[in-house]
């Protein structure tokens, strides 16, 4: 599509990996009139790195995103071409911008995305979970009430449910995605497509694997309802006297839950824990 004004074009920037910003969207970041970016000293190490020099950066962030909507509106219809960009990925999702996209199209400007890296899409390509469908849910609340809400108004969507979280936060997310929608595949995805790039997958009643201190950017994939059925509380009672009679009942009881827990289908190491001390004092 060749570039014409005026016309706002929504793009893609790279996650991490400088060399995945594509020559088309080089070619309008140096084209357009003014570049709205979340944070234009990165915007402008960004250029920078590819030898381009946008004619105007300007400044497009949460707490401006009202003002810098009526400015970039004004700016459109006197003529100019604009380009929208996030610090990483791809805008809109989880970041600014829909209020001005959403204006565009009322005031009949043309918007025009320009495809590229999503943190999502690239999260779930890679972690082996069903991909189709997925609902992204963007940054969790920070509260444990709004979580466990969230997180009960989506437990019956039949997929994936992919969210952004903040490392300080993650245990508490889990714990609380693991209180509601119970026992599911788990993808902890950091720093994708940069140096330090890893993928923790395990399961939600598992959490414990997490490491506690994860360092840069993650984005969390939960797998699907799981239609097995949780184990009766009867049959893991059974369970554990079928392990104490094999003699691994030296085990302290922690440490027999965690040996108990694949077998204890749709039970946490910490629900068999409290079985297991429930008449210790």
């Amino acid at each position: 599509m060749p570039l014409i004004s005026p016309l706002l074009w929504v793009v893609a920037t790279p996650l991490g990996n400088p060399g995945d910003l594509s020559p088309r969207a080089k070619e309008i970041l140096a084209e357009v009139d003014a570049v709205l970016a979340e944070d234009t000293r990165r915007a402008a190490r960004l250029c920078s790195g590819h030898g381009i020099q946008p004619r105007r950066l300007l400044s497009f962030f949460e707490h401006n995103e009202e003002k810098r909507t009526r400015e970039a509106l004004g700016l459109l219809k006197a003529g100019s071409s604009l380009a929208l960009i996030s610090d990483a990925g791809t805008p809109l999702l989880a970041d600014p911008g829909y209020r001005l996209v959403r204006a565009c199209r009322k005031e009949g400007i043309p918007v025009s995305p320009l495809p590229g890296p999503s943190a999502p899409a690239a999260a779930l390509s890679v972690a082996g979970i069903p991909p189709l469908p997925y609902t992204f849910l963007g940054f969790l609340p920070r509260d444990d009430a709004g979580q466990k809400l969230l997180f009960t108004a989506f437990a019956a969507t039949p997929g994936a449910l992919v969210f952004f979280e903040r490392r300080d936060r993650l245990k508490t997310s889990l714990a609380a995605a693991l209180e509601i929608l119970g026992p599911r595949e788990l993808a902890v995805c950091r720093e994708l497509t940069k140096i330090h790039e890893e993928f923790i997958l395990t399961r939600l009643e598992r959490v414990d694997e997490v490491p506690d201190e994860l360092l840069g950017e993650l984005t969390i994939i939960i797998g699907p309802p799981e239609r097995t059925e949780r184990l009766s509380e009867g049959d893991v009672r059974r369970l554990i006297a079928a392990e104490s009679a094999t003699g691994r009942s030296s085990l302290k009881p922690r440490e027999l839950a965690r040996h108990l827990r694949d077998a204890a289908r749709g039970w946490s190491v910490k629900e068999i824990y409290a079985l297991l001390t429930e008449n210790k004092t």
